[in-house]
């Protein structure tokens, strides 16, 4: 479908199913009132919900991120339980206790657990599923393995996880020092970054040198094109032969966009345990993992389910990039690195990362040849049509990503400026894809059901896809994929999966206070995405990723709930899973893009 085609922009819900709306006569509405969004919510805010966290009515210009999003305040670390205290065993003393002299933490076990909120009800999931809690005296559930002031164990289920990590690339201190005081060992970077610089350098000159010879030529009729190569030195005859990588079978296989912020490892899990093969981290930025930045390396964190798994980095400076390559192909457990070439956001942009790469070509072979020198196993580029919608480049990069020894490209059917308002242009990807034979390339865009899926697997050249949106509407999409039918799923059985990834998110993040309201807010986060699913069983065809739904009731009370646009109702269903909310507790989505 061309990306001018765009006529139906209604989801076709069955009648019966939709909530027709009435008209009222106008009314003087009070300043409270006039900041609820009242047609999208199926509650309302008795509970005292803050009602600037409604979504923006249509008179509010909504593009981009959500810049005014309410900064997370930290509690003091004097407020925190020292974690040589808190997770004592039902049989241990204080022997082991905290010796550091300046430690910040408390280790007043007793004005801890008076100030302590009320722990939730229910099982602790860390505690039944490994047999002991990591957060001990800490945890929101701690009424399931507290005794006293210690923790109970189930020796028997420890034992089989004790010893098995199941996240993997977790910066080590001793690297994370070296990075922070200079001393990690790039030396193999480097000397490659200044043979490929070097390379380029004479390829430029020897390129300047042959046009001026056929000025010259066609000006004064001297022969001196020959005479402009100069003579054959010792480095001419340097080949950079390719390092034997890790081969990767990419062809057919369904492939997980990198997602900023939702893309998180809990939601990567669920989309493997769903059908996902290939998962890739979110975007992280080449810089601050070389300065040893915790929250950068936690992009990076892999989970042992991920058995074909990838890291997206964004950087605009080849050094770095390079750097940055064999600092991951040798402190990680990685399968590939993409470059990110396709990144919109202003920030990045004006740095000349992300999508301005498109326009930095220079930079861009000096990165690409650097980091496949360097690296153990295969790189890849996902990149957009172009930066401007009228002036498509994409297809000048393939014969040069195949003679740059890439593996993959991934190309979105979008240019930079117009982000999600027109949909994928996939005759330019097929376009691309046929320039790109043998190199695969994947096509990524607008892909929400395996019927999406399939049409332009069978009707394009493209050796797979990536999908993105439409694994934030419906992750269950590589199952419908993988068994060629849709999946009219229940709200309980999607209810289920919100339980299984707070279970995954309290495994990841905590299940401490800290923890659990990170879980929820990248509760919130995805549920901004997946209330825009329309359940099979109400609908006439089959949903469009570009199609907003009109008014509807669900099937039940619950289907009807996750079909809420009310931030109220988001705020609802993260309570019913996670407990009570603190009581300033405000929540904005990150994307307030319309992408419909």
């Amino acid at each position: 479908m061309s990306h001018a085609d765009v006529s139906d922009v209604v989801a076709h819900v069955k009648p019966e199913f939709i909530i027709p709306h009435e008209p009222q006569a106008p009314k003087k509405e009070s300043q409270n009132e006039k900041s609820e969004d009242k047609d999208s919510s199926v509650t309302d805010n008795s509970e005292g919900k803050d009602s600037t966290a409604e979504p923006p009515t249509k008179k509010q210009k909504v593009t981009g991120t959500n810049k005014h999003r309410p900064k997370l305040i930290k509690a003091p670390r004097s407020s925190k339980l020292c974690k040589s205290v808190w997770c004592l065993r039902v049989g241990e003393d204080e022997a082991n206790k905290c010796s550091n002299e300046k430690c910040a933490f408390s280790h007043d076990v007793d004005a801890y657990l008076e100030s302590k909120p009320e722990d939730h009800d229910g099982e602790c999931h860390n505690f039944r599923t490994f047999g002991m809690c990591h957060y001990g005296l800490t945890c929101r559930y701690g009424r399931d393995h507290i005794e006293g002031k210690r923790n109970k164990v189930n020796e028997e289920l420890w034992s089989k996880h004790e010893n098995s990590p199941k996240v993997l690339n977790v910066l080590k201190k001793e690297v994370q020092f070296d990075l922070r005081k200079r001393k990690f060992d790039f030396g193999k970077a480097l000397k490659i970054h200044k043979m490929v610089q070097s390379e380029l350098d004479r390829k430029r000159a020897n390129s300047k040198k042959i046009e001026n010879g056929e000025a010259a030529e066609n000006g004064e009729g001297k022969g001196v094109k020959n005479e402009a190569l100069g003579p054959v030195a010792d480095d001419d005859l340097i080949k950079f032969t390719s390092r034997e990588k890790k081969k990767i079978e990419w062809r057919g296989k369904t492939y997980l966009a990198p997602l900023t912020t939702v893309g998180n490892l809990p939601f990567r899990r669920m989309c493997k345990d769903l059908g996902a093969d290939i998962t890739c981290s979110e975007m992280a930025l080449a810089t601050n993992l070389l300065q040893g930045s915790p929250s950068e390396w936690a992009l990076v964190k892999r989970h042992t389910s991920e058995d074909l798994y990838g890291v997206q980095l964004c950087g605009s400076n080849a050094e770095a990039m390079t750097k940055c390559a064999q600092l991951l192909d040798e402190q990680t457990s990685i399968d590939f690195i993409d470059i990110n070439m396709g990144c919109p956001i202003d920030l990045i942009y004006k740095q000349g990362g992300g999508s301005a790469l498109l326009r930095r070509q220079g930079c861009l072979e000096h990165m690409v040849q650097g980091m496949t020198k360097v690296l153990s196993v295969p790189l890849t580029l996902k990149m957009r049509t172009a930066v401007y919608h009228d002036t498509r480049v994409a297809h000048n990069f393939i014969e040069k990503a195949k003679a740059w020894d890439v593996s993959l490209v991934t190309l979105h059917g979008r240019s930079r400026e117009q982000r999600y308002l027109k949909l994928a242009d996939w005759d330019y990807i097929n376009e691309c894809a046929g320039l790109a034979d043998p190199m695969p390339l994947f096509g990524n865009g607008d892909v929400l059901s395996y019927e999406d899926y399939y049409h332009h697997v069978d009707n394009s050249k493209v050796s797979g896809i990536m999908i993105g949106r439409g694994a934030l509407i419906k992750p269950w999409i590589f199952k419908e994929i993988k068994e060629k039918k849709h999946w009219d799923i229940s709200s309980s059985e999607r209810f289920d999966l919100l339980k299984k990834y707070v279970n995954y998110g309290m495994e990841h993040w905590g299940s401490d206070t800290e923890g659990i309201e990170k879980t929820r807010r990248f509760l919130l986060e995805w549920l901004s995405f997946l209330h825009r699913y329309i359940p099979v069983g109400i609908l006439d065809q089959t949903q469009k990723i570009n199609q907003r739904p009109p008014l509807f009731k669900g099937r039940d009370y619950l289907e009807t709930l996750f079909a809420s646009r009310s931030v109220n109702d988001w705020v609802k269903i993260s309570e019913m899973l996670l407990g009570p909310t603190p009581p300033d507790f405000i929540f904005l989505p990150k994307h307030k893009a319309n992408a419909y």
